[in-house]
């Protein structure tokens, strides 16, 4: 199924999309990497609060390369989220709803995202200069000193993702390896 949906979205419009749908975001996400997933682990550590309200929020692991004049964002391709896992648990049980990379998700992953009625949703490696069109505005909000990996708020407009991992637990790439082999 392909549609669209608005974010940050509730528990009740994750559990909607299912694993394979193509979906189209529009609305405030967050970018965050490595880096800043560290560093706001080490904030929650010291019981201090996250540089935005997680909840219901969608975080793009992803470090845009720097704009062309009179753009937002140069290139906005996904980066690797199992980079991510160690951290992803505790921020879905903050509320975080959606992921936005690419690859396979730990089983830790997996099980927060049923636990959480999450979902993790792929964009297209290699596309980060057309996924860079949908971006529409970015700024800095926190962690500046770690340059492409601080976290950007932005605003996107009909960003194409796929469903990989729904609320249910089921997920392409355990599910049906088959069906997406290329001989």
């Amino acid at each position: 199924m392909t549609y669209e949906i608005s974010v940050p979205f509730t528990r009740e419009e994750a559990a909607k999309m299912k694993a394979g749908d193509h979906i189209y975001i529009t609305g405030t996400i967050y970018t965050a990497r490595d880096a800043a997933h560290k560093r706001m682990a080490e904030a929650l550590a010291e019981g201090k609060e996250l540089p935005f309200d997680i909840r219901g929020q969608v975080i793009y692991y992803m470090g845009p390369s720097p704009a062309r004049p009179g753009k937002p964002a140069g290139s906005a391709g996904p980066t690797t989220a199992s980079r991510m896992d160690k951290y992803t648990p505790a921020l879905l049980d903050l509320g975080l709803l959606g992921m936005v990379g690419k690859g396979r998700r730990s089983d830790a992953v997996k099980e927060a995202i049923v636990r959480n009625k999450a979902v993790y949703l792929a964009a297209v490696g290699g596309a980060g200069a057309l996924l860079s069109k949908c971006i529409r505005s970015s700024e800095v909000i926190a962690y500046d000193d770690l340059g492409t990996e601080a976290i950007r708020k932005l605003y996107v407009e009909k960003m194409p993702v796929i469903v990989v991992m729904d609320s249910e637990g089921r997920d392409l790439y355990a599910d049906n390896p088959e069906k997406y082999r290329i001989s």
